[in-house]
């Protein structure tokens, strides 16, 4: 099971995109290895609004049909993981971490995720979670 930040799902759907082979490789690898990959309702929202930015309606409805066959798993978004995350918000404020990558690491804490599909480096290299020394980033 991986958990999944916006940015290899924005790179995926677009095509012209600097990181678009090796995201597409990444997710492609995942799926055929049986691997959960699993997407917080937060990167889903912030996922649509920029692929629609920056491709089209047609990218945007691809994604969501994508959330909707399995290809990727919604991941659930309790009140135990937004006060969590509200904890890592206050906690990281000179980072700032924000509400996406924050539930994404209260989400991965609580079954003890420690691998992170993103092209986000600063942020998650940087926050220390409850469960790992340090989170294992994809690709």
């Amino acid at each position: 099971m991986i958990l999944c930040d916006t940015g290899p799902l924005v790179a995926a759907a677009i095509r012209t995109g600097e990181h678009h082979r090796e995201c597409v490789d990444l997710l492609a690898g995942l799926r055929l290895a049986g691997r959960a990959i699993l997407v917080p309702p937060t990167v889903i929202a912030e996922v649509g609004y920029l692929v629609d930015r920056y491709g089209d309606s047609r990218v945007e409805a691809a994604f969501l049909l994508s959330m909707a066959d399995g290809t990727f798993e919604p991941a659930d978004l309790t009140a135990a993981d937004l006060r969590r995350a509200a904890e890592l918000v206050i906690q990281y404020a000179d980072l700032p971490l924000g509400t996406t990558d924050a539930t994404v690491i209260a989400i991965a804490e609580r079954p003890g995720i420690d691998e992170i599909a993103t092209l986000d480096r600063r942020h998650f290299t940087v926050v220390r979670p409850r469960h790992a020394r340090a989170l294992t980033l994809l690709p």
